[in-house]
């Protein structure tokens, strides 16, 4: 068999919010098989051996048979190429420990074009996979070079890109708990700055810093001679100490403290330049020139014996501890210090480069603080210490060890005063005590630093005992339950999709939340507006535009016009709404792009809008379309009706049953809840209205239900009715 042509990648787009696929972003990738199409996988000679064998774990992928080896199944009884790269694609994201179980491939009217999806968290990974996946799949379709070296390599190339693009453990871990209480989050740049929940009532986090992390605060903790004072000041026991700026002032301030002492940076972090327990004047002098190289000034401090601890506190409480231990090496005669630590330290899986390693790798070369300790034993990372000789290589570099369990009350309640008194809300105390279950005061322990901005890796994933949740503890820090806020930082958001005359809906609706002494943000086809300023002319009903409402911390509630396109091609701005409104399916002319040519095609995009109605929410559905009425088992919340005939079929089954619904009679508005039945207060007849607006009565029953689901009084929705103009005062405006 002739070698087959590469498949082709007409278009990837990503969707970054929810669409018709999931509720996740994904990665949408359109296919051309070309010649593949007339061989499925089952006349491929020897393709599913080979591709078996670069990728066995594809055994466990269930597909549509719903068991394990389902996918193998579906090799061997013919599947097609497009849906055989979703299966590469997902395991590479596997074994590339970013694992994803979701993808699809469907055929489009075209022969041989496929739309395949697969869920991913950051566009550049998934791009990385995707072209990976590709080279390897045509390697196993046409047999040509490619052995398991070369998966290990492009496995490595996706870790790189996740290394590159993803968040930090520690933000990784606070925002994996606000998904878990249903809290939306924005990326707000390449790092690790991430808005947690949406406009007004948002958190914003910055690793373990938060936006209600003061800045005095910050600049105190780093001078940890002031922090000292402080503390001092407040009855928290600290070492005393001095600043010096000389290796002859650093002694003399020793003899003055009293041997032996510790000699650091007053502004350095992650212990580096730190000297431990020197009693000489030559380990006094040499330890200073190693501070002064990692900080701006040098301190010289009592030396306080124990272990070091390091204590998290998080809104005034002790929610983690972690404990370190000295490094130590044992000579063979053989063997240069250097070398013994590579054999016996660093080959412990647990150390390595990077945040992923609750232990750092130790380099004796360079790190100044080991190179002195080694001179004060006679010994250079070079030397070679005699067999059975214990050498010492760090003295507490590896706070890694958790001990929360051990915390002495009267320790956590010394650590969360430290943290109040330099005005931290989340704080990272070092601690030396020989036993952290006893008083401070017992055993002359004291805390020794104050650090703003603390790594939480040590306490997710310790060298030894239980990880700690400590992303949820801040995330409850920021988001307490019963706040102000809100426990799940959203604002009122309202959706509105259809394609005939949204743009009015939309207005309507977030004038009426204007009204209603809400700050308002609407992104809709006539621009962007911020309480009824127009900040933007230019057409915003894209994802982009929408982000610009949410990360606004004056935006108490947001409206967004929804039209096929924007679902198609980017998502939905926002991952959940509180009403969601769908005016009609129409629309389906301009989408050929998308393989939509018929309006029975929109019933699926549209849905998108339903389902991502919080079940507190509600769904405002045009009853007066079949295929619209049917979406309301879609719906997590409630669902209302709304038509111009009062007979419409949906609307009285669903009065029925006690639901809501909106529709006309006597040329006016009429709201029914069950049998209960009212006019809109506030709005006379429609006849008048329509005429001085120009609109639609759908369009104004879509807007008064919205504006009802949202629980605005129905006579500021009847007044408002009557004050809205059709034309925004402030268009074209500029920011």
């Amino acid at each position: 068999m002739s070698p087959q042509d590469d498949i082709k990648l007409l278009r990837i787009n990503y969707l970054r919010g929810p669409n018709i696929w999931t509720y996740r972003a994904v990665l949408e990738v359109w296919l051309d098989l070309g010649t593949l199409e007339d061989f499925p996988s089952n006349l491929l000679p020897g393709f599913n051996d080979r591709l078996v064998a670069l990728l066995p774990a594809l055994v466990e992928h269930h597909c549509g048979v719903g068991e394990r080896g389902g996918f193998i199944q579906r090799l061997l009884e013919g599947t097609w190429s497009g849906h055989v790269l979703e299966h590469v694609v997902i395991e590479l994201l596997n074994l590339s420990d970013m694992p994803t179980g979701f993808g699809q491939t469907r055929s489009t009217t075209q022969r041989g074009v496929y739309r395949m999806v697969f869920r991913a968290r950051d566009e550049q990974v998934a791009r990385t996979a995707l072209a990976e996946g590709h080279r390897l799949l045509m390697a196993a379709i046409n047999g040509t070079p490619y052995g398991p070296a070369d998966v290990q390599a492009s496995v490595e190339k996706i870790r790189a890109k996740i290394d590159d693009c993803y968040l930090g453990p520690s933000t990784a871990s606070i925002v994996a708990a606000a998904t878990d209480r249903r809290i939306p989050h924005i990326r707000l740049n390449d790092g690790n700055l991430v808005q947690l929940g949406y406009g007004a009532s948002q958190r914003r986090i910055w690793t373990a810093e938060t936006d209600l992390t003061s800045a005095i605060a910050e600049g105190i903790a780093h001078d940890k001679d002031l922090t000292k004072s402080l503390l001092a000041t407040c009855g928290v026991p600290v070492p005393e100490g001095e600043i010096v700026a000389t290796a002859e002032e650093a002694w003399e301030a020793a003899q003055d403290i009293g041997l032996p002492v510790v000699v650091k940076p007053s502004d350095g972090n992650h212990g580096r330049g730190v000297s431990l327990d020197l009693k000489t004047q030559a380990d006094v002098e040499g330890a200073f020139e190693v501070a002064a190289r990692h900080g701006s000034e040098v301190m010289v401090e009592r030396f306080v014996r124990g272990n070091e601890h390091r204590l998290l506190v998080v809104g005034g409480r002790v929610v983690a501890a972690a404990r370190g231990e000295a490094a130590w090496v044992t000579g063979d005669g053989s063997l240069t210090v250097s070398q013994l630590v590579d054999a016996q330290l660093n080959t412990d899986p647990r150390r390595g480069v990077g945040e992923d390693f609750p232990l750092g790798r130790i380099n004796t070369a360079s790190d100044g603080a080991i190179i002195l300790d080694l001179q004060r034993q006679g010994l250079t990372p070079e030397a070679i210490p005699a067999a059975g000789r214990e050498v010492l290589i760090q003295r507490n570099g590896n706070v890694a060890i958790d001990c929360t369990d051990q915390v002495h009350p009267d320790v956590d309640h010394i650590v969360s005063l430290a943290a109040r008194v330099v005005g931290l809300d989340i704080a990272g105390v070092d601690v030396v005590a020989q036993d952290i279950s006893r008083p401070l005061h017992e055993q002359g322990g004291a805390i020794v630093e104050v650090n703003a901005g603390p790594g939480l890796l040590m306490h997710l994933k310790p060298a030894e005992g239980a990880p700690r949740p400590v992303g949820r503890a801040i995330c409850d820090h920021l988001f307490p339950q019963g706040a102000d806020t809100g426990p799940d930082g959203r604002i009122p958001i309202v959706g509105i999709a259809g394609s005939a005359g949204n743009e009015r809906v939309a207005r309507l609706v977030a004038w009426l939340l204007h009204l209603s002494g809400r700050h308002t943000g609407l992104a809709c086809q006539a621009g962007l507006f911020l309480d009824q300023r127009c900040v933007d002319s230019a057409d915003c009903t894209n994802w982009e535009a929408g982000q610009r409402l949410l990360i606004n911390r004056a935006v108490q509630a947001a409206v967004f016009q929804n039209g096929a396109d924007t679902i198609l091609r980017s998502g939905l701005p926002y991952d959940k709404c509180q009403v969601g409104v769908i005016t009609d399916l129409g629309g389906a002319a301009g989408l050929a792009e998308f393989d939509i040519t018929e309006d029975d095609q929109m019933y699926k995009v549209m849905r998108s809008q339903v389902d991502v109605v919080l079940p507190g929410g509600a769904a405002v559905l045009n009853a007066g379309d079949a295929r619209i009425v049917e979406m309301q088992e879609l719906c997590d919340g409630e669902v209302i009706f709304y038509s111009t005939d009062p007979k419409t079929a949906a609307i009285a089954a669903h009065c029925a049953k006690g639901g809501r619904a909106l529709y006309i009679r006597q040329d006016q508005v009429v709201l029914a809840t069950g049998a209960s039945e009212a006019f809109l207060p506030g709005l006379g007849k429609l006849a008048a209205w329509r005429e001085r607006r120009g609109l639609t009565e759908g369009a104004l029953l879509a807007a008064v239900g919205a504006a009802w689901a949202l629980g605005i009084s129905l006579n500021l929705i009847g007044a408002g009715m009557e004050a809205f103009e059709t034309t925004p005062k402030n268009a074209g405006s500029a920011e």
